[in-house]
Formats: C-alpha cells, structure tokens, sequence
C-alpha cells in the first residue's frame, strides 16, 4: 500500500479519532492491491464489453487462481478477488490471451473510460470509445490514476451520474460534444475529432496544474478558478439525461443486476454461456446481449423493485482489512425493511467506498457498534452511536425513527 494517505475523522460526541487508509490509486491488472481475502486485480474492458467466450474463460481464470468472486466498479471494470501471490504472474498471462491486458501498467492507468452500455451500431458510441483507448495506449500523459473518460453518444446521456473527468456525449440537436466535467457546456467537434479533443483537453487539465502530487479532478481543478481555454471550452448543453436503468428484458437483451456488485464465477459463466456478448456497466449490473428472459441463479437480481438495489454495500469483513463489520450479511438482512423510495448505504468504515455520495440513511461500521447517518455520507457527523448489528436487526424500523 505504498501510496497510503491518511484520512482523520474527529467524532465530535466521542473525542475520538479514527484512522483510516486512504489509497492514492486504484487497483490494476499489473498492479494489484493486497485486501484480506488475496490480490485484488482489476480488469479494464474493451468498450465494456466482453464476448461471452472472454466471459467463460474469465471465470475460469477466477476460480484458478483465485476465490472465484468478481467486483463490478462503478466505472464498469471487473475485479476479481483471492488472487495469491503466486497465481498473479499466471493470470496475467491468461488476460494476455483473452485480449485483456495492457502493455505496461502506464498504459492500463490511461486508459480508464466508461463506456455507455446501451449503445447502438449507428450512434457511434463504440467506434470513439475505440479511437480514445488507442490514442490514450499511445500516448504519454501522465494523468492521476482516478482521472477518466466517459464515451455517451446516445440521444439521452446514460452516464451523468457517473464519474469522469472528461466527456464525450451528443447534445440535443445530435452533434458530438467534447465536455470537461462539471462545465455546463461542451464544445461541439465533428466525430472524427471527438478524441484529439479529448486528448487535448486532458493534456490541458495536466498542463494548466491540475494534478497535485499525483491527484487530480476536472470538477476540483475548474472549481479553484482554472479556464478552459478558447479552443477547448464548450458553447452547448448536453442532450438530457434518462433514468437510472432497472433490471429487466430491454433493447437487445436483459439487464441484469447483480447483488451488492459481487457475482460469483459461477454465475458470470452461466451468462456467458445464454447470451452472446456481455456489456458491464456502472450500476452493478450486466446487460446479456440476445437473452429473451430472465436469468434465475444465486446472487443475480431480475426484478426491478428488488430492495437489494437501494442498498450500497461494501466488501465488508472479512475481505477487507478496514472494515469493522460484515457489511453485506446484515444489508441482505435489512433490504426487506427499506421503505419505498429509500436509500441505505451500509459501510465497513468511514471511507464510504461502496457510495460516496449522500444516502438517506448510512450505517458505518466501527469498533463498538454502528452510526447512523440521516442525509449523508460515510464520513459525516452521526446522528446516533454504537447500534448493535442484533438491535437494527431486531427492529429495522429504528432506521426510520426520530433522534
């Protein structure tokens, strides 16, 4: 964990201070990062997609060499856990051969775009995603590990809620955009200049100071008072934005979603081997190219009003080293017991991985129980202390209760 911070958060109530490690990077295919369950190595997609053969082999590699449990990220990348020491160098050589690994880990950490999962022959999605990867593998920009693209050429942009740094959509007349994030305005480009633009405008973002000791963000560097240059900044909004998508039969195949974002190897072989093509996507599911119906196995989620998709979960003990609970037993337990249109997001500690943002309702897991947090994250003030995993499970509704 070389590349370890430290992040104190002071619980005011208590007086008490709890370190937690905050790591500088993410996990890679050439560079794994060690968790308590093995090596976690995390596997950057061609245009999100895999071909169910590249599927079934995957599993197979994470049943070899590791425990045979699979990450969905919220940037649609598969990681899969339990990787030993001495299976790393042998998986590598089998993405090698599936087509799923980088020439160098500079070339891996580059190359981290989002592509929309929805996207058709014609919108011309899957050709940019293609191009960007390309000029990203060969060129030399030094970019913070956390720095990525978003490809989103639909009529209506699936990924705004997604994080990027830098976005590629189309604007309500249909026109490619080129768009830093948080900019209101993208600059509008022919197709074929959709990424040199944003190239240029990531080269730009290091150039102009963007990047402090390693990190860096489009929306924090803007937010400090930086400008975008004349030639990158942008004159027109973005198409809107469609609802979060739910689990079901859609365009094409069934969307699939997949419990907490954890899947067994099991499972994503038998994906593979009733569709044609899987595409991952940000929201913890997977959409099966050519599936008529719903697939029933362990851990996937097919309705849409499944509680299980209002929840956030993280790895929990024991695979991760921070967390103080296990997570995703007692999120399983409490789903039943969410009102409708709630939002529970239950975390190991206070980093928040699994959902960074605001939740209705957060539990953080610490060494004497569990905070409750009202309209926040992981990382704010808790409204109360020290709940027992058996007193929540007891009575649920004290998520809901008055304090």
């Amino acid at each position: 964990m070389d590349d370890a911070a430290q992040l104190h958060r002071r619980e005011p109530e208590r007086g008490l201070m709890s370190a937690i490690a905050v790591k500088g990077w993410c996990p890679g295919a050439w560079r794994p990062m060690p968790s308590g369950d093995g090596l976690i190595v995390r596997i950057r997609l061609h245009g999100g997609r895999l071909s169910s053969a590249q599927a079934l082999r995957l599993a197979g590699l994470s049943e070899r060499f590791g425990n045979g449990l699979i990450d969905l990220t919220n940037r649609a990348n598969l990681q899969l856990r339990g990787i030993s020491d001495g299976g790393h160098a042998p998986l590598l050589e089998g993405l090698a051969e599936l087509d799923l690994l980088d020439a160098d880990a500079g070339a891996e950490s580059r190359r981290n775009i989002v592509v929309a999962p929805f996207w058709s022959e014609h919108d011309e999605t899957r050709s940019i995603a293609t191009e960007l990867e390309r000029a990203l593998s060969a060129c030399h920009l030094d970019v913070p590990g956390k720095f990525g693209f978003a490809v989103d050429c639909g009529r209506e942009r699936a990924l705004a809620d997604v994080s990027a740094d830098i976005r590629i959509e189309r604007c309500a007349m249909g026109n490619i955009i080129v768009r830093a994030d948080s900019a209101a305005m993208g600059r509008p480009v022919a197709r074929t200049e959709a990424a040199a633009t944003a190239l240029a405008l990531a080269e730009w973002f290091v150039a102009s100071g963007g990047v402090k000791d390693g990190r860096g963000r489009m929306a924090a560097h803007l937010g400090t008072g930086a400008r975008l240059p004349t030639a990158l900044a942008g004159s027109v909004r973005p198409a809107p934005a469609m609802p979060r998508p739910r689990p079901g039969l859609v365009s094409g195949g069934a969307l699939v979603g997949i419990a907490f974002g954890q899947l067994s190897a099991a499972a994503l072989a038998l994906l593979a081997r009733r569709s044609t093509d899987l595409r991952i996507t940000p929201w913890r599911m997977i959409l099966a190219e050519g599936l008529q119906e719903m697939p029933q196995f362990e851990g996937l989620v097919t309705a849409a009003d499944d509680p299980r998709l209002a929840i956030d979960a993280c790895t929990g003990r024991p695979a991760c080293p921070q967390a103080n609970a296990d997570t995703r037993a007692l999120a399983t337990a409490l789903a039943p017991h969410l009102g409708a249109g709630a939002s529970l997001h239950v975390s190991g500690c206070a980093k928040g991985c699994a959902h960074p943002g605001i939740s209705a309702i957060t539990l953080v897991a610490t060494d004497d129980g569990f905070d409750l947090i009202r309209n926040g994250s992981a990382g704010d003030k808790p409204l109360v202390h020290g709940l027992t995993r058996e007193t929540l499970l007891a009575d649920p509704s004290v998520l809901a209760g008055d304090f």
